[in-house]
């Protein structure tokens, strides 16, 4: 399968697996979604479990809560997720909240799905990679998988969660490749990174869509370089984060979003607050730079590449 396959695989097993899970959104029906990850769900599970929705992203996620509280599970789709703003409202205020605001009396397992990140020359909107507003949102938990098998797994896993989830699908690598995806009830623990390649000289961490790009810089660079998958940005794996860096004692993040309070920043942060006495060289981010990402004709100029993430590697190595 490649990603959309196994995400629409992963809402096939759970529609199948628990009649509380409903999807919701615009066009997933009948249209089977803009990137057809819903296509013909509502033709085996009907018009009340896959539901067409108004062009309305507040309505959306604020109906998805209210089913949510109410013991149902949610799954609703924002066409790209520079369309989720207008329901940042009710992420924010109200379900990231309910758990705390109950006292443990009411919880919220709904999942938001969302196209992010740019590479495939859409127009403005369509592109934003702005993981870090969510992962700065105590409540919510945002996950990010770079692969088919782990897409399936971690989406699974986030509709059986009892609490809100952001789950980011990083579009340019929709159909970029293909693997093999465990069938039925395969899961991925969220809150689990995966460490892709094991290294000695400099732990490099990435997820999404930027995976590629690093797995090909560590294999075209000389060093031996430990490969990360964050997998999910909030919780943070950070004992899989200590681990390597206290073996390679140097680190390089890579993600597209804009480099000003973006998640290597934090995770930037966090290392040098526990580990600063492992590192032997400054910690190296390739990203995005601090601008809106720009139409399609300068979007490779702005995503960071294979040869950005072979310099920030050199750099750190040979500090």
């Amino acid at each position: 399968m490649n990603v959309v396959e196994a995400v629409r695989d992963a809402l096939d097993t759970e529609l199948a697996n628990d009649d509380d899970v409903v999807l919701m959104g615009e066009d997933i029906g009948v249209d089977g979604g803009v990137f057809r990850a819903t296509d013909g769900l509502i033709d085996e599970y009907g018009e009340d479990r896959v539901i067409d929705t108004p062009l309305a992203e507040s309505g959306i996620v604020g109906t998805a809560i209210g089913l949510a509280v109410r013991g149902f599970r949610p799954v609703a789709e924002i066409q790209f997720s520079g369309f989720i703003y207008p329901a940042f409202d009710q992420l924010i205020s109200h379900a990231s909240r309910i758990r705390n605001r109950s006292r443990g009396a009411y919880t919220c397992p709904l999942v938001v799905r969302a196209p992010y990140g740019g590479g495939i020359q859409a127009p403005e909107h369509h592109s934003e990679s702005m993981e870090a507003l969510y992962a700065h949102t105590p409540g919510l938990k945002v996950v990010i998988p770079s692969t088919p098998a782990d897409a399936k797994g971690l989406l699974i896993s986030a509709i059986r969660d009892p609490d809100p989830v952001v789950f980011l699908e990083p579009k340019k690598v929709y159909r970029a490749f293909k693997e093999e995806v465990p069938d039925g009830e395969h899961t991925v623990p969220i809150g689990e990174a995966n460490v892709v390649q094991e290294g000695e000289d400099v732990t490099v961490v990435s997820w999404g869509a930027m995976m590629r790009p690093t797995l090909a810089a560590a294999e075209n660079v000389d060093a031996s370089v430990e490969v990360i998958d964050l997998r999910t940005i909030s919780p943070l794996d950070l004992d899989t984060l200590y681990e390597s860096i206290e073996k390679t004692g140097r680190l390089v993040v890579v993600h597209e979003a804009p480099k000003s309070c973006g998640v290597g920043a934090e995770i930037s942060a966090t290392i040098n607050e526990h580990d600063l006495l492992y590192l032997e060289a400054p910690i190296r981010r390739v990203t995005g730079f601090d601008t809106i990402m720009p139409q399609y004709k300068l979007e490779d100029e702005y995503l960071p590449d294979e040869n950005r993430v072979i310099q920030a590697i050199q750099d750190v190595v040979n500090f």
